[in-house]
């Protein structure tokens, strides 16, 4: 049974039958979204129109309904699909490759989620009827104007959806990239991330559009904190192999994004909500956040992911505000220094209290620098954000500067943080000890010695990962000294496990196999645990992702990763775009409504 089982897990691509019904699935979605627009272009289908006026009389107060509905219906999307996203990755972690795209539950809230964003924005484009909504909307007919933030609403979902059948094909390509930062894994992510931008950028023509109709504070308050919530969600998501402890890249990596998020999401929070609006828009992102993690471990049974914390960036920011709001470029620069310096401190404490990889001595300069850069990047793009949906972006060569240093910026340190080296004539030696249970449910302690014995000197990690068997151990080994360590539990050595040793000391890292299991998809034949083994230091990857295809051209990788990054700076451009239409479009927002 365990070995049909294997071979029932596809290792490059999905079956032929699958994508027929997932292909037929999207066609008869877009069908009915399809019939529902253009029934309502022509007055034949009201329910539109009634959900809209319902929206704009209800949780969208203030807005029209061309932007109050599309507003809800994204951000219920979203917290979707972000469930969908962290139950699967838990899944993939836990149990391995999918026996199909389709047998993966936890795929359909993704896809509806995605959907529904992408549903939301072609609300926003086609509920409009005999008006132009706004001085900054787009004009698709003679007649027909649509929202500039609802067409981007639109295209970051499709970019998002976009990245399924292209990952089915990555698949087929290049095997399965068991890692969440496969690039059209990433388009998945950032597509609806970065639809909150899209988002704003509606609720501002919204605005602009109903300037008369008055909204209590405490309401706009709450809708913005959603937003920009939703935003440090969306931005944090590329963190989640380092919330649950099976990180493939560097450890710096961590200190980077979490700075990254929190300077642009809390900047453009202050300054566009006001007064505690960065500890406002924190708390909503505790709440779904955190109730993710608790509805997916708790509740669904899977594996718990830690919650970066943000508080501290949060006060960080709010102290900055009273001497430099009214310089908003200077106060996002600002305020992501504190974010990497003081956020970096708090978050380090963090993680020793929730994280399975706590953060170590080895990465604090490195770490540090790349936190600062992080932080005043994002908060440079959160003050780019905030003055476009102001009416005030700086002149265009001032703002276009800006905007492209900072995308370079992260450019730089996500590259730096990939610049990794595997141990040369490193070798690690496995003494099993106290074996428990027969071949089938077998576990062992075990002895580890790395020669030479200063080949690992401050490491970030040494650890025994188990994972894909039917749940995930990471053990942080103890260090005896001289090199040698030793387990804090028992490991597992049965099934579908996959069990190694992991070395991650400053650019290194590399790994040893312990117990591999039969995988017949791929060729890969089993390595038994042996009672004693010594083994050279090899790189990980080989390891964690052995479903990946040996003696595909360099080139054909390199193109394929092109049009994934090609497809994301047009998504990043178009909503950079955005934001300057209607800044220079929009009139200017007196500082007493903003």
């Amino acid at each position: 049974m365990g070995l049909l089982a294997v071979q029932s897990k596809p290792a490059g691509g999905a079956a032929l039958g699958q994508v027929l019904i997932a292909s037929g699935a999207a066609a008869v979605l877009t069908a009915a979204l399809l019939v529902l627009g253009i029934g309502h272009r022509s007055g034949r289908i009201r329910l539109l129109s009634r959900l809209a006026a319902w929206s704009e009389r209800g949780p969208g107060r203030g807005l029209p309904g061309w932007a109050a509905l599309p507003s809800l219906v994204s951000l219920v999307s979203l917290v979707t699909a972000l469930l969908g996203m962290y139950w699967d990755i838990s899944l993939h972690i836990s149990r391995g490759r999918d026996v199909g795209p389709l047998a993966n539950i936890a795929h359909y809230p993704i896809l509806i989620g995605l959907f529904g964003i992408f549903t939301a924005g072609v609300l926003a484009v086609v509920l409009p009827l005999g008006e132009r909504p706004g001085a900054g909307a787009v004009r698709i007919t003679r007649d027909w104007y649509a929202p500039a933030g609802g067409v981007l609403l639109a295209g970051a979902g499709f970019y998002a959806l976009l990245g399924f059948p292209l990952d089915d094909m990555w698949h087929r390509i290049f095997g399965q990239d068991v890692t969440l930062w496969g690039p059209t894994h990433l388009m998945l992510i950032g597509g609806a991330g970065l639809s909150l931008v899209a988002l704003m950028i509606l609720e501002r023509e919204g605005r602009a559009h109903r300037g008369d109709v008055a909204v209590r504070p405490w309401a706009r308050h709450t809708r913005r904190a959603a937003m920009v919530g939703g935003l440090l969600i969306g931005l944090s998501v590329f963190q989640a192999e380092y919330d649950f402890g099976v990180p493939q890249f560097r450890l710096v990596h961590q200190p980077f994004m979490i700075a990254v998020a929190a300077g642009c999401a809390l900047v453009v929070a202050r300054l566009w909500i006001g007064r505690g609006g960065a500890l406002s828009s924190v708390v909503f992102y505790m709440v779904v956040r955190g109730g993710v993690s608790l509805v997916v471990a708790g509740v669904i049974g899977q594996l718990w992911a830690a919650v970066p914390l943000y508080f501290a960036e949060a006060v960080c920011v709010e102290l900055a505000a009273p001497a430099l709001a009214r310089r908003p470029l200077a106060f996002g620069a600002a305020s992501g220094v504190l974010i990497g310096a003081a956020g970096f401190g708090a978050e380090y404490a963090w993680s020793h209290a929730v994280m399975r990889l706590p953060w170590t001595g080895d990465i604090i300069p490195e770490g540090m620098i790349m936190a600062v850069v992080g932080g005043v990047a994002g908060g440079l793009l959160g003050a780019l954000l905030f003055l476009g949906l102001q009416g005030r972006l700086p002149r265009p060569a001032v703002a276009r500067t800006v905007f492209a240093a900072s995308l370079v910026a992260i450019a730089a340190a996500v590259t730096n943080g990939l610049l990794v080296t595997v141990p040369k004539d490193v070798r690690v030696s496995v003494t099993l000890t106290d074996l428990r249970g027969d071949a089938a449910h077998r576990t062992a302690g075990a002895r580890i010695t790395i020669a030479p014995a200063d080949a690992v000197r401050d490491p970030a990690w040494v650890t025994v990962t188990a994972w894909q068997g039917g749940g995930l151990h990471v053990d942080r080994l103890t260090a005896l000294g001289g090199g040698t360590y030793r387990t804090t539990g028992p490991m597992p050595l049965y099934g579908q496990w996959k069990t190694l040793v992991r070395l991650h000391d400053g650019r290194s890292m590399g790994a040893v196999p312990i117990y591999l299991p039969d995988d017949p998809a791929i060729g890969a034949k089993r390595l038994p645990a042996q009672p004693r083994s010594t083994r050279a230091v090899q790189n990980e990857r080989r390891v964690l992702q052995r479903e990946l295809k040996s003696g595909v051209p360099g080139w054909l990788w390199t193109v394929a990763s092109a049009v994934v990054l090609c497809c994301s700076l047009i998504l990043i451009i178009a909503l950079g775009w955005g934001v300057a239409r209607v800044s220079r479009r929009l009139p200017a927002v007196p500082e007493a409504q903003r």
